[in-house]
């Protein structure tokens, strides 16, 4: 899958049609001899890798895969996140449906993988497509603040809500497989609200396992490529020529041998790797579903 350049020239730039598409046109395109040379020249480079972000290079490859990607990690690779909040009382400045909503976009450490996607349809809250959280927080002035003290984070218990505050409930089994460890917002110094003496809220929360196109509480991370060109010289260019060159682009560029890059950012449950793995998976299935209509569609259509 070779990928598609540009030519430069004097007064035009030279859209050259890649390799992909040519081979797409082949009515064969598994027998293509060009397809095949195309993607043994084709190498995927990590060039760092943690829990929480990850560059790669993509090397060889059309830059739609690449796009296509990062498509699938922001839209398709599932999550979890709070669907659904009860709130009981709340007598904060925040309001019931902007406090909801801040609950929604708290990231968690559940595993989306150990649960089924819920039936919109359902009325019962179950262990297998649900994970329920509690938040009761007063608050009240602290009986051991100074007489001068001003600081109200200080004359007050309670005063800033954070998501550390939202505990889980285990439904039915889920005792025996998650440790609450997991089962927490993955970061705890989320701010939620603030309250003043005598202020309470007290809800409880259901998180359901969605995808990025639903709503943006459940994308998994962040994804996007650059593209770092490849500048081929058609003859040498010197002296007072070659500085001019040089000033036609930005600082290094002129030097840069490099290919397309893609950099995957994690804020959920999933690592980084396991993001790009779950978008892998997905492709995999697109693929061979398309294989599988087209297969169909030819067999339909040939003459019997």
């Amino acid at each position: 899958m070779e990928t598609g350049r540009l030519t430069m020239e004097e007064f035009q730039l030279v859209n050259k049609t890649d390799g992909l598409t040519i081979s797409s046109k082949k009515k064969n395109v598994k027998e293509s001899k060009a397809a095949e040379a195309s993607i043994a020249n084709c190498k995927v480079e990590i060039i760092r890798m943690d829990p929480f972000e990850m560059e790669i290079d993509f090397i060889g490859f059309n830059i739609s895969l690449v796009n296509a990607y990062r498509r699938i990690i922001l839209a398709e690779v599932p999550t979890m996140a709070i669907e659904k909040v009860y709130m009981y009382n709340n007598t904060s400045i925040v309001q019931d449906e902007v406090l909801a909503h801040r609950l929604g976009l708290v990231p968690l450490k559940v595993d989306p993988r150990y649960f089924e996607f819920r039936n919109k349809e359902e009325t019962e809250w179950g262990a297998q497509d649900s994970v329920k959280y509690s938040l009761n927080v007063r608050c009240s002035k602290n009986p051991k603040a100074a007489a001068d003290e001003t600081n109200p984070d200080i004359l007050y218990l309670n005063r800033k809500v954070m998501s550390s505050s939202l505990k889980w409930i285990p439904l039915g089994n889920q005792t025996d497989i998650f440790q609450e460890a997991n089962m927490q917002p993955l970061h705890q110094d989320i701010l939620l609200a603030k309250m003043n003496s005598g202020h309470e809220i007290n809800l409880e929360a259901f998180a359901v396992k969605g995808i990025g196109s639903d709503h943006a509480k459940f994308q998994p991370g962040l994804a996007w490529y650059r593209l770092l060109p490849e500048i081929e010289l058609t003859r040498e260019v010197e002296g007072e020529q070659a500085d001019l060159l040089q000033k036609c682009f930005s600082p290094g560029v002129i030097d840069v041998v490099t290919t397309p890059g893609v950099f995957v950012e994690s804020h959920s449950a999933l690592k980084s790797y396991e993001i790009l793995e779950e978008a892998v998976n997905i492709m995999i299935g697109k693929c061979s579903l398309l294989l599988a209509e087209t297969d169909k569609l030819i067999e339909s259509s040939a003459p019997s």
